[in-house]
């Protein structure tokens, strides 16, 4: 049998604008947005760029309000000195532009890169190019370079993360919030740990209370990524560990981790737990990590390097003979779609980074000992607060409380 395909009369273009409905209310007010696309343009200004293509999550998000979601799709925000327009592919028919500040451009699946032919019709051939180097792959690199023809291109990278780093006073509310949400789902996940549950159980426990909580505090926003990390015994190990149906034992360590996302923004609780009863191995471990939380958000102040933070937490540890249980850093940049989707890899408590830490800035204090399986303490203690930077110090905006007094439950 043979299937003759008609030759359609329908036009078929290869973008198009799709401005289906009316603008929503986004997260943030125009102004704010307008001043983030200013402080952008300065940035290109300063580095000659006469077209900004933003690819990742992050600047999308950051600068348009829109939160892509990708499916194996490419997505943009191309941004010229009188043009910002993000670049969305067909499936989301009006959704990008409901849900962003500026103009959107729909491109189509009919042809292969129709999506850098749209981003040509804004950000135009034989100029200087910004993008996102650790963001854009290589075969996306080749043709922007094939579509562009741009005499240089800029990675714009490193400066729109410090523009992020700097958090403006909508955004500190929204964080607040989002930090007041995370208390929520850790007081709903204590309420539901005892000993014969699964960790999946309390999960969803706490995934559900932070749910509900964002929409009632926000019933305009859009509700997405939202989730916890739950782990017991072994799977205490790792603090990225995924939740699994193991049950809960009088006795468990735990460790609770809350996760919620508004419009974009994350923000995160952390807390050691135990079930029923603490052994004084486990005791004495967790103790020692609470105090060096406690020490840290005290060196979270204007004018202290990340570095100088971490170093100091080290030698906490080591006069402790504790440091070698350490597995990572000690906290990191939050903001828009940090940490989950990557991070503001420029602020983060590491001995390699020197950044000097600023008022306005946000960052956790989130220091973890991982004891191996067989050794007294066994298990991993984890505590983990979100800061913002003042003039003179730095605020605590969680409230769920730490160490044993409150958190052997069950």
């Amino acid at each position: 049998m043979t299937i003759q395909n008609p030759i359609s009369t329908v036009t078929r273009p290869d973008f198009h604008p799709v401005h289906n409905g009316t603008k929503a209310p986004l997260q943030f007010a125009g102004a704010e947005y307008d001043a983030r696309i200013a402080g952008l343009r300065g940035i290109m200004a300063d580095t000659g760029v006469a077209a900004a293509v933003l690819t990742s999550m992050h600047n999308v998000s950051y600068y348009s309000g829109f939160t892509y979601c990708a499916f194996g799709r490419p997505y943009a925000l191309v941004v010229t000195a009188s043009e910002v327009v993000t670049i969305s592919a067909g499936i989301d028919a009006g959704q990008p532009w409901r849900r962003s500040h500026g103009d959107a451009i729909t491109y189509t699946d009919w042809t292969r890169d129709n999506f850098w032919r749209a981003v040509t019709h804004v950000a135009g051939t034989g100029g200087v190019v910004g993008f996102e180097g650790d963001h854009m792959t290589l075969d996306q690199h080749r043709k922007m370079l094939a579509f562009l023809s741009p005499v240089q291109v800029i990675d714009l990278a490193p400066a729109t993360m410090r523009q992020r780093m700097h958090k403006s006073a909508a955004e500190l509310e929204l964080i607040r919030a989002g930090a007041a949400v995370a208390d929520v789902g850790g007081y709903a996940i204590r309420d539901a740990v005892r000993a014969g549950t699964r960790e999946i159980d309390v999960a969803m426990a706490g995934r559900d209370a932070m749910e509900l909580e964002i929409a009632r505090r926000f019933p305009d926003a859009e509700y997405r990524d939202t989730w916890v990390w739950f782990q017991s015994g072994l799977n205490t190990d790792g603090a990225h560990n995924p939740v699994t149906a193991r049950v809960l034992e009088h006795g468990d360590i735990l460790s609770l981790n809350t996760f919620p996302m508004i419009s974009g923004y994350y923000t995160a609780l952390e807390r050691t737990m135990f079930v029923g009863e603490v052994d004084d191995a486990s005791l004495k471990i967790w103790e020692a990590n609470v105090a060096a939380h406690e020490y840290g958000m005290s060196l979270l102040k204007p004018g202290a390097t990340c570095a100088e933070v971490t170093h100091a937490i080290n030698d906490f540890f080591e006069a402790r003979n504790l440091l070698q249980y350490r597995t990572f850093g000690y906290g990191h940049s939050f903001g828009v779609l940090s940490h989950y989707y990557g991070r503001e890899a420029g602020l983060e408590l590491r001995e390699d980074v020197d950044t000097v830490i600023e008022a306005g800035m946000v960052i956790s204090m989130e220091p973890m000992l991982t004891l191996p399986q067989g050794a007294p303490g066994a298990g991993g203690y984890r505590e983990h607060d979100i800061l913002i930077i003042t003039d003179d110090g730095a605020e605590d905006i969680t409230k769920y409380p730490y160490g044993p007094d409150f958190n052997v439950v069950g």
